[in-house]
């Protein structure tokens, strides 16, 4: 299947965007839409489970290049191309089209400026991986930045991320966070060196059972899980919202993404998510980073770093009375942060381990085949079992960890947590 092959060009930034028709790819779509003199997409991917929005999303975006990674979409993909496209009176227009194996990889490579990787899961490591190659001197989008919203690249990946980033010319020139809190982070780093930097503090929500008791979370309901009282998101981030596993990859991102020790990274609850991270210096300054709880800015940053892009967001209003409370995190109720730092310290294959049993899990409880708590109670389990589990590799480096560790350990994560929910799984059917 045919792809653009010409190299990047001077003019609006070009972008492609991986994981289009997700929440992230969504609002990245409306940031390039309001900006047309700074970006223009030449590529989309998606998984395909929403051809028609992927359809709509490459005409309005006159993209060169679509690829689909479930090759069955593909004829769906196709009719609604044409429909779309004679609905918009491009009768002779269509971009090149890929699907199956290696597609969304092959989308990552292409030359562009910019790469946003709004992926959900582990399946994001290998097209940033391929980005980052890409990125490299000699490869086709030589000095292309990764805007990594897809966390999971660096948990799952971290020696083999940080080392394609270093071919590239290193994370801060490679890599652009996109999540909020690492992005309110990269901002508020501006503000000193790297040698007077005391912690990061990565702020929380709480979630939508912020002050609810270990025994209390024992009937929550994938209903009241979804439920986030901030954001809209996908359904596996907002459960992890919940459970906070997701707070604890971001600390495992925050300490690589930056290079701080992982025991000078914390948390903290902040209900009303404005603050979205702060940086603590050696003189005792904090600085924050604030606005409205919203994607758009970060993800305007990531696309168009080191610069800002004009009105990308909301900012807060400061003429109305508000108050804005921080609390220490609960560690005994949601114990996924306290988890995540061990993982993250062990590294090698132990956070990959985390992050895939979690998915298993969280696929279970929305499925009703298990209890909200037994999420991190089986994550927990099998990265306990992981240690001594012949399928599970170690290694903490590149030279000693390759992907095809971190796809086996992430294998034997899922099966051995499917093994663990099985009694839930048998009781939820009775």
């Amino acid at each position: 299947m045919s792809s653009p092959t010409s190299p990047p060009t001077s003019g609006p930034r070009r972008v492609v965007v991986l994981g289009s028709t997700g929440s992230i790819g969504v609002q990245a779509l409306e940031v390039v839409a309001s900006a047309p003199e700074r970006f223009r997409v030449v590529a989309l991917a998606a998984g395909g489970s929403d051809p028609a929005l992927l359809a709509r999303q490459a005409v309005a975006a006159r993209v060169e290049h679509v690829a689909v990674a479930d090759e069955r979409a593909l004829p769906a993909l196709r009719e609604h191309l044409a429909d779309a496209a004679r609905a918009a009176g491009l009768g002779g227009w269509a971009p090149s089209l890929d699907a199956g194996e290696g597609a969304v990889e092959r989308a990552a490579a292409l030359p562009a400026d910019v790469v946003l990787n709004g992926i959900t899961g582990s399946v994001g490591l290998a097209p940033s991986l391929a980005a980052l190659e890409a990125a490299a001197p000699g490869g086709p989008a030589e000095g292309a930045v990764l805007a990594l919203a897809n966390k999971e690249s660096l948990v799952v990946g971290g020696p083999l991320v940080l080392a394609a980033a270093a071919r590239a010319g290193g994370m801060a020139r490679a890599v652009v966070p996109v999540d909020s809190e690492h992005s309110a982070i990269a901002q508020c780093l501006r503000g000193g060196r790297a040698d007077e930097v005391r912690r990061l503090v990565l702020t929380a929500s709480g979630g939508p059972f912020r002050g609810w008791s270990r025994e209390r979370l024992e009937g929550v309901t994938p209903e009241q899980a979804l439920a986030h009282p901030n954001f809209a998101m996908g359904r596996v981030i907002t459960t992890n919202s919940a459970t906070l596993v997701n707070k604890g990859l971001e600390v495992v991102e925050a300490h690589l993404l930056f290079g701080v020790p992982m025991e000078r990274v914390d948390v903290v609850v902040h209900p009303q998510q404005l603050v979205h991270s702060m940086v603590e210096f050696v003189d005792g300054a904090t600085l924050a980073q604030a606005s409205p709880p919203s994607m758009l800015i970060p993800i305007a940053l990531g696309l168009g770093w080191p610069d800002r892009v004009v009105d990308a967001g909301p900012g807060c209003d400061w003429t109305r009375a508000q108050s804005w409370d921080f609390e220490p995190l609960d560690d005994d109720a949601f114990p996924a942060v306290r988890l995540a730092r061990a993982v993250g310290s062990a590294g090698g294959t132990a956070p990959a381990v985390y992050n895939a049993a979690n998915e298993e899990c969280v696929e279970a409880f929305l499925a009703g085949r298990t209890r909200f708590t037994s999420i991190v109670d089986t994550v927990a389990r099998v990265v306990e079992e992981s240690a001594a589990a012949p399928d599970v590799a170690g290694g903490t480096t590149a030279d000693e960890l390759a992907l095809d560790d971190v796809l086996a350990a992430e294998r034997w994560a899922r099966a051995r947590a499917r093994e663990v929910l099985a009694p839930d799984a048998a009781g939820a059917r009775r």
